[in-house]
């Protein structure tokens, strides 16, 4: 048996082991926390056994989501996208819960002897079975770059209802455990609970939360403000457990109300941390609840689990998204999308089975289809095109006459400039163009945007310009450059995979947040990339320096050398305790190295230490108040500073080889 030291580093350990798996992968680290579960539990190799103390705190981890959740919600979103909310994800929630308890009925009627369920557990198996995973779904579709497409806002908005849908379900399914005979009395008594105090969360929590985090913000504390915000959060979903009711739905009247005020922002970036390292704990007890022996000898009972309830759902939403007016191509992604199972079904399914609902084999079988279908989730989302095109007649129409109508618009058109991307940065460019008498086209996947533009006249067209097709058609063979105005690395290999494929010599201009793949987007063929955070630091610094009087000439200069340089000497910089979320172990930092009595580079030369072979960069020599020149000459002294520029890994070593 483990002390609590000892199980604590295990999850730890096996938990950022699964992560980082699952990570090179390019899978979401969810999937690794529930194969660490699975692994480390009591039915694999029996490392960790679920002793309720672990179970409660993972519970926290579903109290922050859903405190995440509620930050989301507004009711001008909500109004805005009502018809697919309330139209399409009400719809799609109620059908897949009436479609599993007719089946089981079915069963339980004509075939007792295989499944024998409750229609209470049916019930509880519907709600399950009818969440998708937005952990999941919201990752690929951003990598993708569809979230704002025709069926990127339809499985959103279908995926925004589930969640919300989420808040009843915890309080019925419990209600459905008690004596059928009181089942009436018992559902009205826990409703007419919730009202209550949802009524005073919203009516007195309303007046009191702005009120009472001003006076904790003029603190100036950021310990207070975070003590504030778990103190809200965890004493708004205990008043929701006095009353009988689950702690996530008052974790979740809690976001709705700091949704309201000027602080969400803040407060969204805080509670990160605990919600998703909590989350991760919660989604290592599901895993360990998998019973792999079990699994394995009904294998085809979780085939048919897996499958059954996929279908179901692709089949149900892509119907529903059809009667909703969508064509067949949005209709098919839209189901594609939504077709897995999700987090909150495990929250739902393990309530079920907390009550002795559903049997608990039935519950290890449900369990293990409900991991597969999330693992082949983004296998499932990366084909949905080419499955859309196969069995949509009318989309390989509607992507022909896409094409048709961008091979239109060029055709024309001669040593044009391609725009990928007509965002704010798009448009800019655009205007710049259109001064110069320089002819463009832009493509953007944002069909209302596209709408606007071409109504306003602008040589804009629904396109993805990491699509082949689409340059083709946008006159690839005969433009003059390619613009990618978006900062997203993974799209823009896209581009320039193709745009070098197609034209070689066209010069392709990429935008980046930073120099973090500076590198990389200059080996795969673009001719210049502009990295946003660079660029700003020059406008920024060169704005100051015309006001402390340096020439503008002078200024012009500094700032065609610095890019000239490939922006050299601006690449890395010091990271402080602020840059340690956004942190990549790739990304070029400086870090200063001061030596001490007892260096090991005392009295040795740039040259002798060799660091350039371990990746780093010496960029700076400081001896007291003097600034050295940095040659391969320079001998190193007690208290000289050297700064160093590289990645985490070559800094490290670096540093080694300077002191050690």
């Amino acid at each position: 048996m483990f002390s609590a030291l000892e199980l604590t580093l295990l999850l730890l350990g096996t938990s950022v082991l699964g992560v980082v798996a699952f990570r090179m992968l390019h899978l979401p680290p969810m999937l690794g926390y529930l194969v660490v579960g699975i692994l480390i539990g009591p039915h694999a190799l029996g490392l960790v056994h679920d002793d309720g103390t672990m179970h409660s705190l993972a519970e926290f981890g579903v109290v922050f989501l859903m405190f995440s959740i509620g930050l989301e919600f507004s009711l001008p979103k909500l109004s805005s996208m009502r018809t697919t909310v309330f139209g399409l994800g009400m719809a799609q929630v109620l059908l897949t819960i009436g479609a599993t308890m007719l089946f089981g009925w079915v069963v339980a009627r004509f075939a007792p002897q295989i499944i024998n369920i409750s229609w209470q557990a049916a019930f509880a198996l519907g709600g399950a079975l009818a969440m998708s995973s937005t952990a999941i779904v919201s990752k690929l579709l951003t990598e993708r770059m569809e979230l704002e497409s025709e069926h990127g806002r339809r499985i959103f908005g279908v995926l925004l209802f589930q969640d919300l849908a989420l808040v009843p379900l915890l309080i019925v399914i419990p209600a459905l455990a008690q004596n059928p005979a009181d089942l009436l009395a018992t559902l009205s008594w826990a409703a007419f609970k919730a009202v209550i105090v949802l009524l005073l969360l919203l009516f007195i929590g309303q007046k009191l939360m702005r009120k009472w985090f001003q006076i904790v913000v003029q603190r100036r504390s950021q310990e207070l403000f975070m003590l504030n915000l778990l103190l809200v959060t965890l004493g708004a979903a205990w008043i929701t457990e006095l009353a009988g009711l689950s702690l996530a739905l008052g974790a979740f009247v809690a976001g709705m109300l700091i949704s309201e005020t000027e602080y969400k922002h803040q407060v969204e970036e805080d509670i990160k941390p605990f919600r998703d390292v909590l989350l991760g704990l919660f989604f290592v007890t599901i895993g360990m609840l998998l019973n792999l022996e079990l699994v394995l000898q009904h294998w085809w009972l979780v085939l048919l689990l897996l499958t059954g309830p996929v279908l179901l759902k692709f089949a149900l939403i892509a119907l529903l998204a059809k009667l909703f007016g969508a064509s067949s191509g949005v209709a098919l992604r839209t189901g594609l999308g939504l077709a897995q199972a999700g987090e909150f079904g495990f929250v739902l399914l393990n309530q079920a089975g907390g009550l002795r609902l559903m049997d608990p084999l039935l519950i290890q079988l449900i369990l293990a289809s409900m991991v597969l279908s999330m693992l082949a989730a983004p296998f499932i989302i990366a084909k949905s095109d080419a499955i859309a095109m196969k069995f949509s007649a009318s989309e390989w129409m509607l992507q022909s006459l896409a094409l048709t109508q961008i091979a239109s618009r060029t055709m024309s058109t001669q040593k044009h400039v391609i725009i990928a991307g007509f965002g704010r940065s798009g448009q800019n460019l655009a205007k710049l163009l259109e001064e110069e008498k320089i002819a463009y086209h832009a493509l953007d996947l944002d069909p209302e945007r596209v709408r606007e533009a071409q109504a306003a006249g602008a040589n804009v067209s629904y396109g993805d310009a990491a699509r082949r097709e689409s340059l083709v058609a946008a006159g690839i063979h005969r433009a003059a450059a390619l613009v990618v105005t978006y900062a997203s690395t993974p799209s823009a290999l896209k581009v320039l995979h193709f745009a070098h494929e197609l034209h070689p010599r066209l010069p392709v201009i990429v935008r980046s947040y930073d120099d973090s793949d500076l590198d990389q987007l200059k080996a795969a063929g673009a001719t210049e990339v502009v990295p946003e955070v660079m660029e700003g630091s020059l406008m920024l610094a060169s704005h100051a320096l015309m006001l402390l009087g340096v020439p503008l000439r002078r200024v012009v200069h500094r700032v065609q050398r610095a890019r000239d340089q490939r922006y050299a000497s601006l690449r890395g910089f010091f990271h402080g305790a602020s840059d340690v979320e956004a942190d990549d172990n790739e990304q070029l930092r400086l870090h200063s190295v001061t030596l001490h009595n007892g260096a090991a580079a005392v009295g040795k030369s740039l040259e002798a230490l060799d660091l350039a072979s371990l990746g780093a960069e010496v960029t700076l020599l400081r001896r007291g108040k003097l600034r050295l020149d940095v040659t391969p000459e320079a001998i190193l002294q007690i208290g000289d500073v050297v700064v160093l520029r590289g990645a985490v890994e070559g800094i490290s070593r670096a540093e080694a080889r300077l002191l050690k």
